[in-house]
C-alpha cells in the first residue's frame, strides 16, 4: 500500500514538473465567428472591385428591358449588332474595353452560346459565409493550425436590379468554395492563407 501511494505521489510530481516546464499554456479557442471575421477582414482590406457579369442572349434582352442599353445598329448579316449604354447603363455598367458600346458579334445567327462580359460600376468587397467546422490542420512551418472550408461570394450590394438579374443567369459564377487556414502565433490565432 505504501509503495502504491509513493508511486502515485511520484506520478503526480512528474506531471506537475512537466506542466511547470511546458508553462502550462493552452491554445486559445478559435471560434467559427472569429475565424469568419478574420476572413472578412482580409477581404475588406483588399480594394473593392466590380463584379464581372457574363451577358448571354437572355441577359442582352434583360438589359434592354431594364433600360441599361439600347439597340443602336444592326449589321448587314442581321446577327451582329451594337448596343449603346443608356444614361442609367453608364451609371451601372463598365465595359472591359472602355467606351459605351456593347459589340455583339456571334459566329452565326444560330450561335446561342455567344456572350460578352461587362463589369458592375459599383465596386464591393467579397463576402465570406458558411464557414464549416474548424479542423486541426498540418501546415509546413506551423506548430498549431486549423482550417475550414467556406463560401466566397461576389457582393451585389448597390447593383441595380436589372443587372442583378443578369448576374444570376447561367454562365455567371457568384460564389466559390474556398479553404481558409489559421495558425497560432504567439498564442494568437491569425489567418494563414486562403486557397
Amino acid at each position: 500500500m505504501k509503495n502504491a501511494v509513493k508511486m502515485h505521489v511520484l506520478g503526480v510530481a512528474f506531471v506537475a514538473a512537466g506542466l511547470l516546464f511546458t508553462g502550462c499554456k493552452t491554445a486559445p479557442e478559435l471560434t467559427q465567428a472569429n475565424a469568419l471575421a478574420m476572413i472578412q477582414a482580409k477581404y475588406d482590406a483588399t480594394p473593392a472591385v466590380g463584379v464581372s457579369v457574363t451577358v448571354n442572349h437572355l441577359g442582352l434582352s434583360q438589359g434592354i428591358i431594364a433600360k441599361l442599353w439600347t439597340l443602336t445598329k444592326v449589321y448587314p448579316n442581321k446577327f451582329w449588332a451594337d448596343y449603346t449604354l443608356t444614361a442609367d447603363g453608364k451609371k451601372s455598367v463598365k465595359l472591359p474595353g472602355g467606351g459605351e458600346v456593347i459589340q455583339w458579334r456571334p459566329e452565326n445567327a444560330d450561335d446561342k452560346g455567344y456572350s460578352v462580359v461587362i463589369l458592375t460600376a459599383v465596386a464591393n468587397h467579397l463576402k465570406a459565409h458558411d464557414l464549416k467546422d474548424l479542423q486541426d490542420e498540418v501546415l509546413p512551418g506551423v506548430a498549431t493550425a486549423k482550417g475550414a472550408g467556406f463560401t466566397e461570394a461576389q457582393n451585389l450590394d448597390g447593383v441595380v436590379d436589372g443587372l442583378q438579374q443578369i448576374a444570376h443567369n447561367p454562365g455567371n459564377k457568384l460564389s466559390t468554395k474556398r479553404q481558409a487556414d489559421f495558425s497560432l502565433e504567439d498564442n494568437v490565432w491569425k489567418l494563414h492563407s486562403i486557397e
